[in-house]
């Protein structure tokens, strides 16, 4: 297959101009990728590489974060889940592998409840299916970190948060890229997507879950890993991979691994 080099689009939806980045095997199946808050679509970077030869390859800017425009008003999941639908309507994807990573894993969850039949393929990583309590929160706390502080100042404790002591000591280029990627993100978007973590809840959904399911957790990141070993014995056709010496990222953290149960589970 001819190979495409990637490209960026700007799309405009909804009022807001997305970022998106095309690439890989033209004719192929399509593989989209969703990011966490306070990341951007580079976040993929090595999955891109890595699955670019097999797959037609579609990532993009949440709203409020790297290119794409911020929203006049607080995000919803369900509108989050929204967007990556138009989005593969703008690039007539019919049918596609979601991966999405914590709040882009709630993101994929909510597309292949909305439309089954879009989604042959979905891999949840790092997120959940609805806030967990005191989830609402937690989240409170950062946002007055992040209006007394700014970006940068969140920066460090979320990469306390989300990486393992080891990562952080050694201070790699992927740890130095996520905390570039912190800093980087507006704050006013960072304070609209924030309320759609801290209030969505697609429980309901996930016995009519329609397409296979991987759920991906680093072995290091709380209670997580227990979270979606259990999410993957709800769904009708789910399974769990935890990924060791990885913390919320560990397609960062460890890559080799992440893409290792990512070619496991695709087809």
């Amino acid at each position: 297959m001819a190979m495409q080099a990637p490209k960026d689009h700007a799309v405009t939806l909804d009022g807001l101009t997305f970022r998106c980045r095309t690439e890989g095997a033209e004719g192929a199946p399509w593989l989209v990728f969703s990011n966490s808050l306070m990341t951007d679509l580079t976040l993929w970077d090595a999955q891109a590489a890595a699955f670019a030869p097999r797959f037609r390859i579609l990532r993009y800017d949440q709203r409020g974060h790297g290119e794409t425009g911020v929203p006049q008003a607080d995000c919803t999941m369900a509108q989050l889940a929204g967007d990556l639908l138009a989005l593969m309507d703008h690039f007539g994807i019919a049918r596609a592998h979601l991966v999405g990573i914590s709040m882009g894993a709630a993101t994929c969850l909510g597309a292949a409840l909305r439309n089954p039949e879009r989604v042959a393929r979905l891999v949840m990583a790092d997120g959940q299916a609805a806030t967990p309590p005191g989830g609402a929160q937690a989240w409170d706390g950062r946002i007055a970190t992040a209006r007394e502080h700014g970006m940068a100042g969140l920066a460090e404790p979320t990469l306390a948060r989300w990486f393992t002591p080891a990562a952080l000591a050694a201070r790699g280029a992927g740890v130095r890229h996520v905390g570039a990627m912190i800093a980087a993100t507006p704050l006013p978007g960072f304070l609209r997507a924030v309320p759609a973590l801290q209030a969505f809840d697609f429980r309901a959904g996930l016995a009519g879950l329609a397409c296979p399911a991987l759920m991906l957790a680093g072995a290091a990141d709380g209670a997580l890993p227990a979270t979606l070993r259990a999410l993957a014995a709800e769904v009708p056709d789910g399974r769990f991979v935890e990924i060791a010496g990885a913390g919320h990222l560990p397609n960062i953290e460890q890559p080799a691994a992440f893409n290792a149960a990512l070619a496991d589970f695709l087809p």
